[in-house]
Protein backbone atom coordinates (compact mmCIF):
# COMPACT_ATOMS: atom_id res chain seq x y z
CA UNK A 1 0.00 0.00 0.00
CA UNK A 2 1.33 3.42 -0.56
CA UNK A 3 -0.46 7.10 -0.15
CA UNK A 4 -3.37 7.39 -2.02
CA UNK A 5 -4.13 3.35 -2.65
CA UNK A 6 -7.57 2.69 -0.61
CA UNK A 7 -7.47 0.04 2.07
CA UNK A 8 -9.27 -3.57 1.19
CA UNK A 9 -12.30 -3.89 2.73
CA UNK A 10 -11.56 -7.80 4.35
CA UNK A 11 -9.47 -6.74 6.96
CA UNK A 12 -9.39 -9.88 8.48
CA UNK A 13 -10.53 -11.54 12.22
CA UNK A 14 -10.07 -10.71 15.19
CA UNK A 15 -8.41 -11.39 18.53
CA UNK A 16 -11.87 -11.90 19.85
CA UNK A 17 -13.57 -13.87 16.54
CA UNK A 18 -15.06 -11.02 14.71
CA UNK A 19 -14.93 -10.00 11.17
CA UNK A 20 -13.28 -6.50 10.62
CA UNK A 21 -13.92 -4.71 7.78
CA UNK A 22 -12.85 -1.03 6.14
CA UNK A 23 -16.31 -0.22 6.09
CA UNK A 24 -16.43 -0.37 9.91
CA UNK A 25 -14.85 2.66 9.81
CA UNK A 26 -16.41 4.24 7.13
CA UNK A 27 -16.53 8.28 8.26
CA UNK A 28 -13.69 7.72 10.84
CA UNK A 29 -9.56 7.72 10.38
CA UNK A 30 -7.76 4.72 11.01
CA UNK A 31 -4.27 3.48 11.93
CA UNK A 32 -3.01 -0.09 11.02
CA UNK A 33 -0.03 -0.82 12.68
CA UNK A 34 1.82 -4.08 11.32
CA UNK A 35 4.48 -5.79 14.04
CA UNK A 36 6.12 -9.30 13.45
CA UNK A 37 5.29 -10.83 16.78
CA UNK A 38 2.71 -10.62 20.15
CA UNK A 39 5.74 -10.70 23.69
CA UNK A 40 8.64 -9.78 21.75
CA UNK A 41 10.13 -6.64 23.13
CA UNK A 42 10.05 -4.27 20.23
CA UNK A 43 6.82 -4.86 19.20
CA UNK A 44 5.86 -4.97 23.38
CA UNK A 45 6.91 -1.34 23.45
CA UNK A 46 5.27 -0.24 20.18
CA UNK A 47 1.44 -2.01 21.30
CA UNK A 48 2.01 -0.34 24.92
CA UNK A 49 3.63 3.18 23.50
CA UNK A 50 0.12 2.73 21.73
CA UNK A 51 -1.84 2.00 24.62
CA UNK A 52 -0.76 5.03 26.47
CA UNK A 53 -1.50 7.01 23.84
CA UNK A 54 -4.68 5.38 22.58
CA UNK A 55 -7.11 7.90 24.08
CA UNK A 56 -4.88 10.97 22.80
CA UNK A 57 -5.25 8.99 19.57
CA UNK A 58 -9.17 8.48 19.75
CA UNK A 59 -9.40 12.52 20.94
CA UNK A 60 -7.76 13.40 17.33
CA UNK A 61 -10.28 10.84 15.70
CA UNK A 62 -8.65 7.84 15.08
CA UNK A 63 -9.76 4.22 15.27
CA UNK A 64 -6.76 2.08 15.79
CA UNK A 65 -5.89 -1.98 14.84
CA UNK A 66 -2.59 -3.66 15.33
CA UNK A 67 -1.99 -6.70 12.85
CA UNK A 68 0.18 -9.91 12.89
CA UNK A 69 0.74 -13.03 11.80
CA UNK A 70 0.12 -14.29 15.19
CA UNK A 71 -2.99 -16.63 16.37
CA UNK A 72 -6.22 -14.87 17.82
CA UNK A 73 -5.48 -17.10 20.96
CA UNK A 74 -2.06 -15.08 21.10
CA UNK A 75 -3.18 -11.60 20.60
CA UNK A 76 -6.02 -12.55 22.96
CA UNK A 77 -3.31 -13.28 25.41
CA UNK A 78 -0.79 -10.39 24.50
CA UNK A 79 -4.00 -7.92 24.95
CA UNK A 80 -5.03 -9.02 28.33
CA UNK A 81 -1.66 -9.26 29.79
CA UNK A 82 -0.45 -5.59 28.08
CA UNK A 83 -4.30 -4.21 28.40
CA UNK A 84 -4.48 -3.02 24.89
CA UNK A 85 -7.54 -1.30 24.59
CA UNK A 86 -7.84 -1.80 20.67
CA UNK A 87 -8.39 -4.64 18.47
CA UNK A 88 -5.65 -7.14 17.24
CA UNK A 89 -6.24 -9.08 13.63
CA UNK A 90 -4.69 -12.48 13.42
CA UNK A 91 -3.77 -12.54 9.74
CA UNK A 92 -2.21 -16.22 10.11
CA UNK A 93 -2.33 -16.70 6.53
CA UNK A 94 -0.31 -13.40 5.71
CA UNK A 95 -3.31 -11.99 3.78
CA UNK A 96 -3.11 -8.68 5.09
CA UNK A 97 0.34 -8.73 5.46
CA UNK A 98 1.17 -8.97 1.30
CA UNK A 99 -1.91 -6.43 0.37
CA UNK A 100 -0.54 -3.61 2.34
CA UNK A 101 3.32 -5.20 0.99
CA UNK A 102 4.63 -5.98 4.56
CA UNK A 103 5.15 -9.44 4.07
CA UNK A 104 9.06 -9.12 2.67
CA UNK A 105 12.33 -11.09 2.55
CA UNK A 106 14.22 -10.12 5.99
CA UNK A 107 18.15 -11.01 7.09
CA UNK A 108 19.06 -11.92 10.71
CA UNK A 109 21.99 -13.68 11.93
CA UNK A 110 22.99 -14.61 8.56
CA UNK A 111 20.00 -16.07 7.64
CA UNK A 112 17.23 -14.98 5.03
CA UNK A 113 12.99 -15.71 5.30
CA UNK A 114 9.94 -14.01 5.22
CA UNK A 115 8.65 -11.86 7.81
CA UNK A 116 6.47 -8.45 8.49
CA UNK A 117 8.18 -5.15 8.30
CA UNK A 118 6.95 -3.41 11.27
CA UNK A 119 4.73 -0.55 9.13
CA UNK A 120 2.23 2.05 10.34
CA UNK A 121 -0.62 3.08 7.93
CA UNK A 122 -2.68 6.45 8.53
CA UNK A 123 -5.86 6.34 6.66
CA UNK A 124 -8.31 8.97 6.05
CA UNK A 125 -12.50 8.56 6.55
CA UNK A 126 -12.87 7.27 2.97
CA UNK A 127 -10.19 4.43 3.31
CA UNK A 128 -7.21 6.18 1.62
CA UNK A 129 -3.49 5.86 2.88
CA UNK A 130 -2.61 9.07 4.11
CA UNK A 131 0.27 8.42 5.69
CA UNK A 132 2.89 5.45 5.66
CA UNK A 133 5.67 5.44 8.81
CA UNK A 134 8.17 2.68 7.76
CA UNK A 135 10.63 3.94 10.76
CA UNK A 136 8.64 3.08 13.75
CA UNK A 137 9.58 4.30 16.96
CA UNK A 138 8.73 1.24 18.94
CA UNK A 139 8.77 3.63 22.45
CA UNK A 140 7.54 6.39 21.39
CA UNK A 141 4.86 5.01 18.15
CA UNK A 142 1.68 7.29 19.83
CA UNK A 143 3.52 10.53 19.96
CA UNK A 144 5.41 9.60 16.00
CA UNK A 145 1.64 9.52 14.91
CA UNK A 146 0.34 12.40 16.28
CA UNK A 147 2.87 14.74 15.40
CA UNK A 148 2.98 13.27 11.77
CA UNK A 149 -0.69 14.20 11.83
CA UNK A 150 -0.33 17.25 13.35
CA UNK A 151 2.00 18.77 11.06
Amino acid sequence: MNIGDKIPEDLGIDMNGNEVKASDFAGKKLIIYFYPKDNTPGCTSEACSLAEGYLELKHAGFALLGVSKDSAASHKKFAEKYSLPFPLIADEDTRLNQAFGVWREKKMAGRTYMGTVRTTFIIDEQGIVTHVIEKVKTKDSANQILELVNS
